[in-house]
């Protein structure tokens, strides 16, 4: 009998309960079942002076602070001991930030096979570059666009991998049709009632004829695409 899948996730950062809605739905119900094990770490445990500074002016100059490489460099050291790159372990250090490399299904997939996943939730301008060219395997943006932090970025990465791993959606089927998976955005849905305000559920969905329902949902899903994500199907000959 084959082992049940398991992926643990640190999580680092200076704003702890900013993550209090991974004890919630899917990741938090993941947890309970001994699927996933998500821990969050407060940065500042790892400073050692009595303000428990976390940050510093930049070098060069400029605006803004910059996170000191101590207290990370600390709670990196406690958490997996060495890099992976150097242990050879399966653990994933993950910095998101906005220069880093998009974030798509494809990465969440990969990372849902990792076995240890940690993320740096940064602030400020950044953390110290030294931190990220000594641990980090994976620099990762969420999209073109700045945020405060990386809590939201974590949140939303934790979500799309745990959401991947086996066991943790019940009906497996959803994952596979979810957009992105076959490369499409996924089609429309509908449930109850078949009329609302005058608007109807296509036909075809509720004719039973499965290989013209899936027919309509490929069509459907193509169409969505090239509408609003015309960018993820291939160039035209």
């Amino acid at each position: 009998m084959s082992a049940t899948p398991h992926l643990k996730i640190d999580v680092v950062t200076i704003f702890p309960a900013y993550l209090d809605a991974l004890r919630l739905a899917l990741v938090g119900k993941s947890v309970e079942r001994g699927l996933v094990e998500v821990a969050v770490h407060d940065l500042r445990d790892w400073t050692t002076d009595v303000h428990r500074t976390v940050d510093d002016s930049p070098y060069g100059g400029g605006g803004g602070m910059v996170m000191r490489p101590e207290p990370w460099w600390r709670a990196l050291t406690d958490l997996v001991g060495e890099p992976p790159r150097i242990s050879g372990s399966r653990t994933r250090i993950v910095v998101p930030t906005p220069s880093g490399r998009r974030f798509d299904h494809g990465y969440a997939a990969e990372l849902a096979e990792t076995d240890h996943l940690v993320f740096c939730a940064g602030r400020y301008e950044g953390i110290d570059q030294r931190v990220i060219d000594h641990w980090a395997t994976d620099v990762i943006s969420l999209g073109d666009y700045v945020l405060s932090g990386g809590e939201v970025a974590v949140l939303a990465m934790t979500e799309a991998v745990v959401r991947l791993i086996p066991g943790v959606v019940g009906n497996a089927e959803s994952v596979i049709d979810d957009s992105f998976a076959a490369g499409l955005l996924e089609a429309p849905v509908y449930t109850r009632p078949d009329v609302i305000e005058g608007y109807e559920v296509p036909a075809v969905l509720r004719s039973g004829d499965h290989a013209a329902i899936g027919a309509w949902r490929r069509d459907q899903a193509l169409a969505k695409t090239r509408e609003r994500r015309p960018d993820l199907l291939p160039p035209a000959n």
